[in-house]
């Protein structure tokens, strides 16, 4: 999608601070941090949000959430505890339209988020 921000850093085109490059999926730092660690995963092809990635059913939303755990892991929380979050659709609170996945951690979670 031309107009997308998350394509274009997942295309290299933008630029963002990546935790994890891979074949299918990158990781970067968010820009607005919620949390000490709060790392975004996605997916480097176009899914406008997580149910049609699991629509697609290609196994990639396997691999986003493993990319997630290997987040975890070199960030220093895999041990601690983190949260892995999905935001689908406005209401939600999804403010970008393609699929991602919030990795969130290094403090002590509260529910309901916030």
């Amino acid at each position: 999608m031309p107009d997308c921000l998350f394509c274009g850093i997942a295309a290299g085109q933008i630029p963002a601070t990546l935790v994890v490059d891979g074949k299918r999926a990158v990781a970067f730092r968010d820009l607005n941090p919620q949390a000490p660690t709060h790392v975004l995963v996605v997916p480097r092809d176009h899914f406008p949000n997580v149910a049609a990635l699991a629509a697609a059913g290609d196994g990639l939303l396997d691999e986003l959430v493993a990319v997630a755990r290997e987040v975890a892991d070199a960030e220093g929380i895999e041990a601690t505890g983190y949260r892995i979050v999905f935001n689908t659709g406005q209401e939600a609170g999804q403010t970008v339209g393609h699929v991602h996945a919030h990795v969130l951690g290094g403090r002590p979670m509260t529910w309901p988020p916030g």
